[in-house]
């Protein structure tokens, strides 16, 4: 069996989404990337039609860079 090389795998390891269903317009659509959450993990994104604005999937990042919150 074949392996593959370490930077054809990574190639796809931040997939963003241009288009997905939306149950609403009954069709796919383009989507808006909106930052829902700051997690430990990482952070957690909706994707939003931008026909209707329904939530139509979401996404968490945990290649994202330490984040420091700082509360008051």
């Amino acid at each position: 069996m074949r392996q593959r090389r370490p930077d054809v795998q990574r190639q796809y390891d931040d997939f963003e989404a241009s288009q997905l269903f939306c149950p609403k317009c009954r069709q796919a659509v383009p989507v808006r990337k909106r930052l829902l959450l700051v997690l430990p993990q990482g952070e957690k994104y909706d994707y939003i039609c931008t026909y209707c604005s329904t939530p139509v999937g979401e996404k968490l990042d945990t290649n994202t860079q330490d984040t420091q919150i700082i509360v008051p």
